[in-house]
């Protein structure tokens, strides 16, 4: 039992020993080690460099600083940049880079890459203000963003290097107008749309009163025409209706006289509710005797 127990010791003593002496790299990784707070240099007097792969240290006076070699994105905040017109414009970028000297990198941000983005950040903001601070808006925001961008990229990598970094690319992914001044340049584009679309409906408004006012002079024309057309035909209508009456008078009055007189009965007496106070020898009733006219 005893010998089981020295010999589980001596395992975990084994391992204890073996995690604190040595460290891991992974293959995105690059890794410096600081003995006694300094880092190890090879003969040359370069730092030492370690690569993927499972790396000695000594326990205590080593300590291994791990880093990672990929590309780094940094999209920060806007910023709010003037221009030559002192017009301020929300400048949206964002940053690419690498850490090229890991020795520098650690020695100068800490190995800390929150704050290496931070003073990137610092850098390109500063010259960003320089560029657009010599251009109108109209300039940065359409016929010279590229040579900005140029410009700006090739100042940032001269100072980067200071820092052990290596700045792939710089790009702007937007340039706005700040919110004060978006909402004014809405509210005159409002108004003038407003004034645009009343005009137009003025101009509608217009437009439909005199195609009404056409459209009732065409209706009282018509209807005047047709009127017209109307007693016309009437006219020839009762001149014709006289004339046979007056051919029919001719050929036999007594008949045509009978003819108004069955008439005037039937429109006399046609309610039964109607009463005629007439007397009884009078020129009404002359049908209502003999054919001499006698009762």
């Amino acid at each position: 039992m005893n010998k089981l127990i020295s010999i589980l010791v001596i395992i975990v003593v084994g391992l204890a020993v073996f995690w604190t002496c040595t460290f891991k790299v992974k293959e995105w990784e690059t890794a410096i080690v600081l003995q006694f707070g300094d880092v190890k240099k090879n003969d040359d007097g370069t730092a030492k460099i370690y690569g993927r792969g499972l790396h000695f240290r000594w326990p205590v006076a080593d300590k291994a600083i791990i880093m990672d070699k990929r590309i780094q994105t940094f999209d920060g905040e806007a910023d709010r940049i003037s221009t030559s017109e002192q017009k301020d414009l929300i400048v949206d970028s964002y940053i690419k880079w690498k850490v090229s000297n890991f020795d520098k990198f650690y020695r100068k941000t800490n190995a800390n890459f929150r704050a290496a983005e931070r003073l990137l950040d610092n850098t390109v903001e500063n010259t960003l203000r320089e560029e657009f601070g010599r251009r109108t808006r109209t300039q940065v925001v359409s016929g010279e963003r590229e040579e900005v961008m140029g410009l700006t990229l090739e100042e940032v990598k001269k100072r980067a290097p200071e820092l052990g970094i290596e700045v792939i690319d710089i790009r702007v992914k937007t340039i706005n107008l700040p919110t004060e001044v978006s909402e004014s340049i809405y509210n005159r584009m409002r108004t003038e749309r407003l004034r645009v679309a009343n005009e137009h409906r003025s101009e509608g408004e217009k437009e439909k009163r005199i195609i009404i006012a056409q459209t009732d002079a065409e209706v009282q024309r018509i209807l005047a025409e047709a009127d017209r057309e109307a007693r016309e035909i009437r006219g020839q209508a009762d001149a014709q209706a006289a004339k046979i009456y007056a051919e029919t008078y001719n050929k036999n009055p007594e008949f045509y006289a009978f003819l108004r007189s069955l008439d005037a009965y039937r429109e006399s007496f046609k309610d039964s509710g109607d009463i005629l106070v007439i007397k009884p020898d009078s020129e009404f009733f002359k049908y209502f005797k003999d054919a001499e006219g006698s009762n």
